[in-house]
């Protein structure tokens, strides 16, 4: 492995480890790790100049600062580089009073989701240490990525999901030709057989949090904010929380950033949790300590009884100066509707929940009118049409006679003729 990587550290306990050491979790307390690099090397290479003259446009443009050898087993697809919207005229910005509002569009991903990024960066890993099979337990997301990523690559996937998962996410398992348990039980359930069968069978392991390697790929959602606004540094990152390894990513990237003098400050990051799904808001306002919870939302990539990168998710929100977030079913539901009619991106629930709680802090009182905000749109809405439905109703329903038509019209005050 390049010397760029040098090796990890722990979250928990700050103990470093070389890469030959540790697989996946600290050897001494078992918290997460977190990879760790040579900056003074890659300052000499990853700069504004050489990044503006790559015709690389995904996240392997920034392969000099990502735990991969790129020697084999970088996907082929358009991950990342994803669209980074401003507010349209009209819209949310204009009606919120934010003069500089952004949404990320991640939907844009192959699977339709952020999630791409990690399962990326996982298996370009599995290849450097000579696995083919990968294993991963998800809430859907991260298992219909990851069996989307490695599909160019022939790599074999085994994915555990709760049998509640949306039938458009488990869909796509079955198309990229997942083998797919469907646990019957919670996300954490499938998220613990999956370690279970890690240790009995040997397989490679993706499960967020977990493996330290997640993080990585999800940090470069940051690197492409910073070069879409040309090196300014937005005021506030708006992160739909329920793992907390999206969060914890998107802090790393900026402080990877900046550590090698790309930017010359931090965002605040602003954490959404979904209705009883909010363990790492409760440790974020109290002591710290994660603790398990009902896990109940809408919002299915974000419900999680234990978060399991939590107490990086509470890291990365203090130490920005940042702010936890609850919104209720209600709430993401209307965020669904507005970031749609008003912005034109169709969301997830989880996606829209980081619309909920912009709508919430901007009530609050949080934003100044001037200040650079980025939304993360994580997943896009066709991953559970069940709830956009919930978000919108049903259509209008006639028979086909244009006197049906016409009282449909003047009921909508559409009734006046237009050229």
């Amino acid at each position: 492995m390049d010397q760029k990587y040098l090796g990890f550290q722990c979250i928990h306990c700050s103990q470093e480890f070389e890469p030959a050491r540790v697989r996946y979790v600290c050897s001494s307390c078992g918290g997460n790790l977190q990879i760790t690099y040579d900056y003074k090397k890659i300052r000499r290479v990853l700069t504004k100049q050489a990044l503006a003259k790559n015709p690389i446009t995904s996240i392997w443009r920034y392969l000099d600062i990502l735990p991969v050898s790129g020697s084999s087993g970088l996907s082929p697809l358009q991950i990342g580089w994803t669209p980074l919207y401003p507010s349209v005229q009209g819209g949310l910005g204009d009606k919120l009073g934010l003069k500089r509002l952004f949404f990320k569009d991640d939907g844009r991903n192959p699977s339709a989701s952020f999630k791409d990024r990690a399962g990326a960066i996982a298996v370009a890993r599995a290849f450097d240490v000579g696995e083919n099979l990968i294993t991963g337990a998800s809430t859907g997301n991260a298992a219909s990525s990851l069996a989307c990523v490695s599909v160019p690559l022939g790599m074999k996937t085994i994915i555990f999901v709760p049998q509640t998962a949306p039938q458009a996410k488990i869909a796509q398992l079955l198309v990229f030709g997942a083998t797919v348990v469907a646990v019957k039980g919670t996300y954490d359930q499938a998220f613990d057989l999956c370690l279970e069968a890690t240790q009995a069978y040997g397989w490679y392991n993706r499960n967020t949090g977990y493996n330290p390697f997640t993080r990585e790929g999800k940090k470069t959602c940051s690197f492409e904010i910073a070069e879409q606004l040309d090196w300014a540094v937005p005021d506030f990152v708006i992160v739909p929380v329920g793992d907390g390894n999206i969060i914890s990513g998107v802090w790393k990237g900026f402080k990877d950033l900046h550590a090698l003098g790309l930017i010359d400050r931090l965002p605040k990051l602003l954490g959404v949790q979904g209705g009883e799904s909010d363990s790492v808001k409760r440790a974020f306002e109290g002591n710290g300590k994660i603790e398990a919870v009902s896990g109940a939302t809408i919002a299915d990539s974000i419900s999680v009884s234990i978060p399991r990168d939590g107490e990086a998710a509470v890291q990365a929100l203090r130490e920005s100066g940042g702010l936890a977030i609850g919104v209720s079913d209600a709430e993401i539901l209307t965020g669904m509707r507005r970031l749609a009619r008003e912005e034109g991106v169709f969301a997830e629930p989880a996606a829209a929940a980081a619309v909920a709680g912009l709508l919430q802090a901007q009530a609050r009182g949080v934003f100044r009118t001037e200040d650079k905000i980025v939304t993360l749109i994580t997943g896009n809405g066709l991953k559970d049409v069940a709830s956009a439905m919930k978000a919108v109703g049903q259509p209008f329903s006639i028979s086909p006679t244009m006197d049906d038509l016409r009282q449909l019209m003047l009921r909508l005050g559409l009734d006046s003729a237009t050229k």
